[in-house]
């Protein structure tokens, strides 16, 4: 059952998403990201946690807008990767260099409880104990996931809640329907 009462898609699988922007319009970023999410076949979001406001770890830049959300699946750890790629892609996202600002950053933190280590993909996510912005609303929805010693050794981390778990209620785009270009769409294309 999801957070309204509603049965999970037969064979989903939980897992949580990390979600960051500080270019543009972050916090529209971020609504269009969750709804993104929620279009993505096979995939519903059970919740979203607090939003926060984060200086940016080892880099410069804007303060960045984060929140983590709670999805139940049946897309692969490697399709939902892909499918995470694609969201960011339409949202503008550069990968221009390591830790550069972004229009969007989406990171699969968490898939159920599996470990995922291929070149391409590595869950839990290999730098979530690292970072106040993820720990601290990852906590607010899966508190068993986050131990108590690794939200005290990034207690010094700047940070602060914006708004509660409903920032993302009520995004509206015209017509009541998700834009085109945040729609999930497979690519064709063979890597």
């Amino acid at each position: 059952m999801d957070s309204r009462g509603s049965p999970l898609a037969k064979g989903a699988t939980r897992a949580w998403v990390g979600l960051g922007a500080n270019l543009g319009q972050p916090q529209t970023a971020l609504r269009q990201a969750v709804h993104a999410l929620a279009a993505l076949p096979g995939t519903q979001v059970l919740r979203t946690s607090s939003l926060y406001r984060s200086a940016p770890v080892d880099a410069l830049g804007p303060d960045y807008l984060n929140a983590v959300a709670e999805i139940a699946t049946t897309l692969s750890p490697h399709a939902l990767l892909a499918a995470l790629q694609t969201i960011e892609q339409a949202a503008g996202r550069e990968r221009p260099y390591r830790n550069a600002p972004r229009t969007l950053d989406l990171d699969l933190l968490l898939y159920g409880t599996q470990h995922i280590a291929t070149p391409d993909l590595t869950v839990p996510h290999p730098r979530m104990f690292e970072r106040a912005f993820v720990l601290r609303p990852l906590a607010e929805l899966a508190p068993q996931h986050v131990p108590a010693q690794a939200l005290q050794a990034v207690q010094g981390q700047a940070m602060a809640r914006c708004q509660g778990a409903g920032w993302a209620d009520g995004f509206r785009v015209s017509g009541g329907k998700i834009g085109k270009k945040w729609l999930y769409r497979p690519s064709n294309k063979r890597k």
